[in-house]
């Protein structure tokens, strides 16, 4: 008879933990807003969170909010788990995520089930950054554009 190792449920990781606190915080904040201050203060509130990343993220991360509220002004900025989110009607179309937040490889730019992505039965909803070239810049655009069309 073999015995087969079994790995114990060791919770969530650092990382998973500080994203909740997060999202419990930035929930708690948006509370306390009055409607008019909300857009206002949302938008410091993401540039802020770019402001305090890495370089390598923050670079990214400034780009594609640029291209973001330029190509789709109708999205407000919002955070999302500690990370810059845009949100239509209130529902979360897409997000920017840094590498360093989960330690991962690269950043990646997420969208979320109300974006208009569907094509066929398989489509992508998260993309790895590693730089934003031409290319990359007018494919944010038209990803951004087709999810809110």
């Amino acid at each position: 008879m073999s015995s087969t190792a079994t790995t114990a449920y060791e919770g969530f990781t650092a990382e998973e933990r500080a994203a909740m606190k997060d999202h419990a915080k930035e929930l708690k904040t948006t509370a306390r807003r009055s409607e008019a201050e909300k857009a206002a203060e949302a938008v410091r509130d993401v540039l802020a969170k770019i402001a305090e990343m890495k370089d390598e993220d923050r670079a990214l991360a400034e780009r594609v909010h640029a291209i973001i509220t330029a190509s789709a002004p109708a999205l407000a900025p919002k955070l999302w788990y500690g990370m810059p989110a845009y949100a239509l009607n209130g529902k979360l179309v897409c997000h920017f995520q840094p590498a360093e937040k989960f330690k991962s490889r690269y950043a990646t730019l997420g969208f979320s089930d109300p974006a208009k992505l569907d094509d066929g039965a398989m489509w992508a909803v998260s993309y790895a950054l590693t730089e934003i070239t031409p290319e990359v810049e007018a494919r944010i655009s038209a990803l951004v554009k087709q999810a809110v069309s």
